[in-house]
């Protein structure tokens, strides 16, 4: 019926008509049939139907309908137009990350800091064009090798900044020919890496760094990482850390985090919170991160006792600074006597301190808040936190009244949770292990599909042995769309070496928080924005059932995609669930975006396809 209607259309037109004066006529007949029922609703027995409740029922079920019908119509129109591929962009945009250009920010009236700051609001480029990879760009090196050599070429930091760089994280980088080498041993802080984790653990009262897991202590946000060296060792310890770190147009530590395989992505402490939610972290990690804390009225701090659990711990290493003797600079003793007197407001406990770390622990007495005296940080109103994506700064505690106020050394270890744990986070447990179940055998059927694709039909590149399958080429994943985590479960499961950047779109049911609880990266974004992230930092994209769920948004799927191929490397992968009419019109898509698309019928009998993607490597 629908296609004769629209052939209908054609004769009166001539030609297709105009896919915004379909979408129109589809809008209108769908109004029209809601009103025609709701009227008929009146008819209906008063005492067991409510005219309101069935009107708001039927509209849901015609708002699901429209959005197939319009993703349908999409697809139609751009299988119609064949539209032509997109052209790469200049030289100039090979680096280039959306949302963070000062000069457009300063125009704008942003100042103290905040010109710095993510902005996408006013950061709209005109041009679509597919970022293309530097002229040395080359495929990164397999995990575990990657994580300790990288190509000079894949990252923008040159010979001359190399060595101009006094800074000791950089020091820790040697410049041989075309790789850049980490030398995690080479005296990052004190006497190394090892030595500086066990030294932490010392601190708050553990034995040794191995017993970080058993102590509640699973994930640490690692602010201005240095290129990722305290991260690297942490994997080891099956814990997770990850960095944030304000952009940088060149010699970026995100950039360079992530072209070693760990965890990482944009983000600073200036005039927004952090788009994760209250008591996400264990730690927060600050070695020479060169934030000055006591700012802004302390609302710095204020913002790390907001993604503190109960019971973590704030560390801060300066070691810069240190003087000859033992005295303190007269900035430092400022700062620390300002810190000192902020600490207390938020009920923390310096818990030790050695030559130039401190380590502080957040209280997991909830009563420590009430029980103070002419409080000058308040606590916040019951449900502040539910609008956390990039909100500003505020000056009140977060999270006492969370049901998630749990102190980190009464958890459970590892990623598994009891069915309390998981209700506490507002999901139902029945749903939550069924949607592990389901993952499990989904990520066996993707690899019994992709590793034909990846390491059979793969050119063998000259020197390169043989690839172990089935995970040595992928590395940085990323989950559009991570519901519970279960993808990210799945990948520990299997043993496979990678780690999954679990993002949780900012209209989605507020999952991210079981995220988090499950030792697992993540962070809420709203998918009509690019992700804050460089060029080329990951190995795959996953996304079940997103295209479907952006369609009733604002979104533009075009820029969706083109946001994709920025940020996933050359012979990466994407692998896609949705619905027939969601794949068709992501098919169309990713022939336009220059990507290799095959679609596949799960032969089970649903309306869901999958849609495997290839980025090729192309230069020009």
């Amino acid at each position: 019926m629908r296609s004769s209607w629209f052939n209908k259309l054609s004769l009166i037109f001539g030609h297709r008509p105009p896919l915004s004066w379909l979408i129109l006529c589809l809008i209108s007949i769908l109004a029209l049939i809601a009103v025609l029922g709701s009227s008929s609703s009146s008819t209906f027995d008063s005492a067991s139907y409510t005219p309101v409740s069935f009107i708001y029922t039927n509209y849901r079920r015609i708002k699901e309908q429209a959005a197939v019908d319009y993703l349908e119509l999409r697809s139609v129109s751009l299988g119609a137009s064949r539209q032509r591929e997109l052209s790469l962009c200049g030289k100039e945009r090979e680096n280039y990350v959306p949302c963070y250009n000062v000069s457009a920010n300063l125009l704008a009236g942003f100042k103290e800091g905040e010109e710095f700051d993510r902005h996408c609001e006013i950061s709209r480029e005109g041009e679509r064009c597919l970022v293309r990879p530097p002229k040395d760009y080359k495929i990164p090196l397999r995990w575990p090798i990657g994580r300790d050599v990288i190509w000079s070429g894949n990252v923008k930091i040159t010979k001359d900044q190399f060595l101009s760089s006094g800074s000791m994280t950089k020091r820790l980088m040697l410049l041989e020919e075309n790789q850049i080498a980490f030398h995690s041993e080479d005296g990052l802080i004190f006497d190394g890496v090892k030595d500086y984790s066990r030294q932490l653990a010392e601190m708050i009262g553990l034995g040794s760094d191995t017993e970080f897991p058993q102590a509640g202590v699973h994930t640490i946000l690692d602010v201005n990482c240095g290129f990722g060296s305290f991260g690297a060792h942490l994997v080891s310890l099956k814990v997770m850390a990850v960095c944030i770190a304000a952009y940088e147009a060149s010699g970026s530590q995100v950039q360079l985090s992530l072209e070693r395989g760990l965890p990482a992505m944009i983000g600073n402490f200036i005039t927004r919170q952090l788009p994760y939610p209250s008591l996400s972290y264990d730690m927060v990690h600050c070695a020479q991160c060169g934030v000055i804390w006591d700012e802004k009225d302390g609302m710095l701090l204020i913002e790390v006792d907001r993604v503190l659990k109960p019971g973590g711990y704030f560390v801060l290493t300066s070691p810069a600074n240190r003087l000859h003797g033992s005295s303190l600079s007269t900035k430092k003793r400022t700062m620390l006597t300002s810190m000192e007197e902020l600490t207390r407001q938020l009920c923390w406990t310096l818990l030790a301190q050695q030559d130039e770390t401190f380590v502080w622990q957040k209280t997991a007495d909830i009563d420590c808040y009430t029980s103070r005296k002419h409080a000058a940080v308040p606590l916040c109103k019951e449900g502040n936190d539910a609008q956390l994506y990039y909100q500003p700064l505020v000056s009140c505690i977060s999270g006492a009244s969370s049901k998630r106020w749990i102190p980190i050394q009464n958890r459970s270890s590892g990623s598994e949770l009891n069915s309390a744990e998981i209700e506490v986070h507002g999901v139902q447990p029945d749903d939550f292990y069924e949607d592990l179940q389901f993952w499990r055998s989904a990520l066996k059927n993707y690899w019994s599909l992709l590793t034909p694709l990846i390491f059979s039909d793969h050119p063998k590149r000259p020197g390169d042995e043989d690839p172990l399958p089935p995970f040595n080429m992928v590395r940085n994943v990323m989950d559009m769309n991570a519901n519970y985590g279960g993808l990210n479960a799945a990948f520990l499961e299997e043993e496979k070496a990678a780690w999954v950047m679990n993002v949780v779109p900012a209209r989605a049911p507020k999952t991210l928080s079981l995220i988090l609880e499950r030792g697992f990266a993540g962070v809420l974004h709203d998918w009509c924005e690019p992700f804050p992230s460089y060029p080329r930092t990951y190995d795959m994209l996953h996304a079940n059932g997103l295209l479907s769920y952006l369609s009733s948004e604002r979104c533009s799927m075009m820029d969706l995609f083109l946001e994709m191929d920025r940020i996933l490397r050359p012979e990466g992968w994407a692998v896609l669930s949705d619905k027939v009419g969601a794949i068709k019109m992501a098919r169309a898509f990713a022939t336009q975006i220059r990507w290799e698309a095959r679609v596949i019928d799960l032969q089970n009998g649903s309306d869901q396809r999958l849609l495997v993607c290839q980025k090729p490597f192309v230069r020009k």
